[in-house]
């Protein structure tokens, strides 16, 4: 039996401002209405599989259980790395896990941000994967290319074995001129990032070519622990391990690597220009999202999140427009962004960081206006969820019931307040915020103090396992 493995530690940074680091393009709805893991999780539906299990990091923890369970996702069991290490060791806690909830299931290792246009070629390669898998080989997909790509490692072929090729070499991301070789000599696919193997083969290889990460990944397995719907390991013992990718470290070594094609118009969606390529264009070269309006402009990627965004006589730029920042770039020059991001981090600004739309475990937050002294948030509470029990040392809040119910706890009192009703919340006040209904809550909150940040939180108790 198949057992997918879903991949969802990214940050994206490429697709900035609207992939944030906490808010990473995974879990963008880039193409309809699902996000990119949702689409990914979806695409499984046509394959018999055991339940998925997805990697990711802390921070991204809720994101993930919520799109896991607006996907009806929710037999899924979510690992979280102790801290980024790259693929390698994130596999191989991976497979010990599935080795321990059963036989030895055939892992299916997938990203969570990739675009796959024809699903019925990718089930296909899956199959003839899972055969050669069977045969304890460590299958890799290799993206048929369709034009000399700079942004993607490649994959040599060597002698036909049944439905794909021995992999003769891996190679780096070349420059231009070495590109176009490999694609006019046919010989070369992409590399894809995606895998098939059994759990066993996998963590025997990686044992044999690189003991070292094998026998930390060993040690930090056997701390695996349980919290409410995730899986936790020790944090010094994996610390400790090698940061090292699932290519250097086993499949660059084995003499069991083979290639599977794939012609699926896939994409990793690793820049805007990128997702210009494979998305539907008007009559003038034009992917256009959201509420646009594009006047003698061509060749381009305008996406607006919020508001009219217009243009005049443009060619073969990308504007993305969100609540808070806005990027305008030639479209050839759009793999700069990620240097964007990097400036951003140096001065220290939240925009490299967090959307002005924040998702938490129990719903959503909006800034909606900030000066001295004060903020504005439109909050969103699902039903039947409930913020932390906590205090603040440097802010008072208001807060406003726009729609449904909210019970609130201030300090020993507990009431209930309704559309259009308020309460306020004093500087040291031990408080909590509620939704008792079967609709969303949605109030208007007032910040006011000498500190604002979000890290002026004590949190008493917690339902997510913060306190």
């Amino acid at each position: 039996m198949i057992k997918p493995i879903i991949m969802a530690g990214g940050f994206g940074t490429r697709l900035w401002p609207l992939s944030r680091q906490l808010f990473p393009k995974q879990f963008l709805a880039l193409d309809g209405e699902r996000s990119l893991l949702q689409t990914t999780i979806k695409r499984l539906n046509n394959i018999p599989h055991q339940s998925p299990t997805i990697i990711c990091n802390e921070q991204h923890r809720f994101v993930v259980a919520e799109q896991l369970r607006t996907s009806e996702a929710l037999d899924a069991n979510i690992l979280l790395e102790p801290k980024a290490k790259n693929t390698a060791p994130a596999l191989a806690l991976a497979a010990f896990d599935a080795l321990q909830r059963g036989d030895d299931p055939i892992l299916l290792v997938l990203a969570s941000d990739h675009m796959i246009k024809k699903e019925t070629s990718f089930l296909s390669a899956v199959e003839k994967a899972k055969t050669l898998a069977e045969k304890e080989k460590l299958v890799t997909f290799g993206v048929i290319p369709t034009k000399a790509e700079t942004g993607f490692g490649y994959i040599k072929l060597g002698h036909a074995v049944a439905d794909g090729f021995n992999v003769e070499q891996f190679v780096e991301k070349p420059d231009l001129e070495t590109a176009k070789l490999y694609f006019n000599s046919k010989q070369y696919y992409w590399n894809s990032g995606m895998f098939m193997f059994k759990a066993s083969v996998y963590l025997n290889e990686l044992e044999t070519f690189r003991p070292d990460i094998f026998e930390v990944c060993k040690a930090a397995f056997e701390t695996q622990k349980s919290d409410i719907d995730f899986y936790r390991y020790d944090n010094d013992i994996f610390e400790s391990c090698p940061d090292e990718s699932i290519d250097y470290a086993v499949m660059e070594n084995t003499k069991a690597a083979v290639v599977v094609p794939l012609d699926a118009q896939w994409s990793d969606v690793g820049s805007w220009s990128s997702l210009w390529d494979i998305e539907a264009k008007d009559d003038h070269g034009n992917v256009c999202k959201g509420d646009v309006l594009a006047l003698n402009t061509k060749n381009s990627l305008i996406s607006s999140n919020d508001r009219l965004v217009a243009t005049i006589g443009l060619d073969d730029v990308v504007i993305v427009d969100t609540k808070d920042a806005l990027l305008v770039s030639k479209r050839s020059e759009v793999q700069q962004v990620k240097n964007i991001v990097a400036e951003l981090n140096v001065q220290g600004r939240k925009e490299a960081e967090i959307n002005r739309k924040v998702y938490r475990p129990w719903g959503k937050y909006d800034c909606i206006d900030a000066g001295e002294r004060f903020q504005v948030k439109r909050i969103t509470v699902k039903p039947g969820a409930k913020l932390s029990l906590q205090m603040h040392h440097h802010r008072a809040e208001h807060w406003v019931v726009v729609k449904g119910t909210a019970k609130v706890t201030k300090d020993d009192e507990e009431i209930l307040l309704t559309e259009n009703q308020s309460t306020y919340i004093p500087v040291g006040s031990v408080h909590a915020l509620e939704n008792p209904g079967l609709v969303n809550l949605e109030l208007i909150e007032v910040q006011s103090g000498s500190y604002l940040g979000e890290d002026d939180i004590v949190r008493y108790q917690d339902e997510y396992g913060r306190a």
